[in-house]
């Protein structure tokens, strides 16, 4: 298909909503892009600076090295925003993407980093991020192997395995286990009520007091714990908390372990194919084509940006990014689509990263505050991947996929002392219920062969 055509094409689409007040490429005024771009980082902030917190509280980092990794993962989310709204060559969708940090990596990279320490999740989130690059511009042959039924089940169990982590920060985190505390009232009781604060706001018609529903539920539960005394500032006492977070490109160096990175390809994987979603329906909500060679061009660059921006978070000590896609949701509700927003979003996540004081307070929060956030979260993403399955016509098939790979995916996340005995090389690769099941899944997938049986009509 000619560029003229599909000019005409993305111009003339009759897709477009009839709401949609700026499209992809007008300029809105700095008023109603900065109020936008306000709705978006409310939407995602939280979702930013989850993955560091809980990664670090796993790891027991020190609360200057947490609350740098919450600042650099601000640093780095902003960076990525501006290269998939702006587009710098054949990377980026040129939509109005905002990137993330990942939540699907949480497992495999605490697992890794028990083992081998932050040198080593750097090093293999850097040396796998060229496979979703790779990925993206093979995509379309790719999806006859990652089908929708796949992705469901990784999305499952991503979601599954995360609850886990979610309950752990309830009962008052991994310190809590340490002092014998873990499970207490006051832990679990705080954890109560921001879970249900979260689900009171986002129920609220109020669509305002809906999209800043975690914000409010994790600063009620703030609040709580700072009354109750569960909050110790005097630790950055000696920080100079004014000073800027200056990013140092390998600051706690690189390490590589080859059974690690075969756990983190696998999620690249996975996450290319969550990305493609989320551009195909960013592209439907902003009056875009979703077929012809441009929308090939933009889930190509936007999947391409996607894998480029996780390996420029490893480089600046944070984690792999992926595209959030709840700001589809946000576009839908104030109308404005232009990427030009994103720039307004990135230079606010950029200053936020350079803060330390942004960071060191969050690095603060108690567990259960965390905890009762998250795990609803978490439970949002297993739904997620539910509703990807339920897609799908679920015949004798797809169902021998799911039990075989469910099976083993939660055998190996509820009973880890399977691989007690299997060679260090076997057990790095299958002690994440993720990578079993999602390499179970894709082989399942395409080794199993059902000959269905036609309905006889009587």
């Amino acid at each position: 298909m000619d560029t003229q055509t599909e000019t005409a094409k993305e111009t003339i689409n009759p897709a477009k909503p009839a709401d949609l007040i700026y499209g992809v490429d007008d300029r809105p005024p700095f008023r109603d892009a900065f109020f936008a771009a306000l709705q978006h980082l409310l939407a995602i902030f939280v979702a930013i600076i989850t993955p560091p917190l809980i990664i670090c509280g796993a790891l027991k980092t020190d609360l200057e090295t947490t609350g740098f990794m919450v600042s650099m993962a601000l640093f780095a989310s902003g960076i990525s925003t501006f290269i998939q709204c702006r587009k710098v060559g054949p990377v980026g969708a040129g939509l109005l993407c905002i990137q993330g940090t990942s939540f699907s990596f949480i497992g495999p990279i605490i697992s890794m980093g028990l083992s081998g320490g932050l040198p080593l999740i750097f090093g293999v989130c850097i040396a796998a991020s060229p496979i979703e690059m790779i990925i993206s511009r093979t995509f379309r042959y790719m999806r006859s192997i990652i089908t929708p039924l796949v992705s469901g089940i990784v999305v499952l169990l991503i979601g599954l395995s995360l609850v886990k982590v979610g309950v752990v920060s309830c009962g008052g985190g991994y310190g809590a286990m340490d002092n014998g505390t873990f499970g207490s009232l006051e832990h679990v009781g705080i954890a109560a009520v921001v879970m249900g604060s979260v689900l009171f706001f986002n129920r609220c018609k109020n669509k305002y007091l809906r999209m800043s529903s975690i914000v409010l539920g994790l600063c009620i539960g703030y609040g709580i714990a700072l009354a109750m005394g569960k909050v110790d500032f005097s630790q950055v006492t000696s920080q100079n908390i004014w000073s800027f977070n200056i990013p140092v490109p390998f600051k706690y160096g690189l390490d590589f372990n080859f059974s690690s990175f075969i756990a983190i390809g696998l999620i690249y994987l996975i996450t290319a194919i969550e990305a493609t979603g989320d551009v195909t329906a960013n592209s439907m909500i902003s009056g875009k084509s979703i077929e012809g060679e441009s929308y090939l061009k933009r889930v190509s660059g936007g999947v391409l940006a996607d894998g480029f921006n996780s390996m420029l978070a490893g480089i600046f000590n944070s984690f792999p990014n992926s595209i959030f896609a709840q700001n589809n949701g946000i576009i839908q509700l104030t109308g404005v689509a232009s990427r030009y927003v994103g720039y307004y979003i990135a230079a606010m996540l950029v200053l936020l990263g350079l803060f330390p004081i942004v960071g060191l307070i969050f690095s603060l929060m108690p567990d259960p505050v965390l905890g009762g956030a998250t795990l609803l979260m978490f439970g949002t993403v297993a739904a997620a991947g539910i509703r990807i399955i339920s897609s799908q016509q679920i015949n004798r098939k797809a169902t021998l996929v799911l039990a075989v790979s469910l099976s083993l995916g939660l055998g190996v996340e509820l009973m880890p002392d399977i691989l007690k005995t299997a060679p260090e090389a076997i057990k790095s690769i299958f002690s994440s219920g993720i990578t079993t099941g999602g390499l179970t899944a894709i082989l399942a997938n395409a080794l199993i062969h059902v000959k269905e049986e036609k309905e006889v009509k009587e």
